[in-house]
């Protein structure tokens, strides 16, 4: 199913439909402030599993990432010392992943690596999704290396190469071609991984 939101201004009846696939371990995908992210639940590991067969990653050998609606939910799930919050606090909502200490909160799948990637994109669709949720959402762009760049742009193009394996496309707009900027705070110095769009404020 192809639904198209507004980033100003989402229908609140349609991001409640969003939520009820998530909620029964649908798939999505959904725009951000980068590239077009595939996601679930991320406490329906069933989902999370399906979407790493798509995107070909062991869920125990690669960072899996997620996103938050702000800075007090993230602190329910990472491990976030008083240096790290203010720094990201001048970031957020931005296009940063953020590689925190996970805690004993996190759902069993994300603890194999005691580390987490977290976003709060600056896109109110994704955001709101995750508020009405009630808990985030993973965190995957669509993007492989190999794939033609209309793939991951444009939504209706997107929507015809995913719509068997995924159960809503949202079209939010054409999507960036950038990624995400990743931030490692894990050291005892906050370290970019990859650059990407944005540039950090310290």
């Amino acid at each position: 199913m192809l639904i198209k939101l507004y980033p100003d201004n989402p229908n609140p009846k349609q991001i409640a439909q969003v939520v009820e696939t998530l909620r029964k371990g649908g798939l999505i995908i959904y725009p951000t402030d980068t590239i077009y992210g595939i996601g679930c639940d991320i406490f329906n590991a069933r989902a999370v599993e399906t979407i790493c067969r798509i995107k070909k990653i062991d869920p125990r050998k690669v960072n899996l990432s997620f996103i938050c609606y702000d800075l007090s939910h993230i602190s329910e799930y990472a491990k976030v010392p008083d240096k790290i919050f203010k720094m990201m606090k001048k970031n957020l909502p931005g296009p940063f992943t953020f590689i925190l200490e996970g805690n004993n909160k996190l759902p069993k799948l994300f603890k194999t690596k005691k580390t987490v990637g977290i976003r709060v994109p600056n896109n109110s669709i994704v955001r709101e999704i995750v508020n009405e949720l009630g808990n985030p959402i993973l965190s995957t762009s669509i993007k492989n290396d190999d794939e033609v760049l209309e793939y991951f742009t444009d939504p209706e193009l997107i929507y015809e190469r995913y719509k068997d394996q995924t159960d809503i496309v949202i079209d939010g707009g054409y999507g960036d071609i950038e990624p995400s900027t990743v931030v490692d705070c894990t050291g005892d110095e906050i370290e970019i991984v990859r650059q990407g769009k944005g540039t950090l404020l310290y």
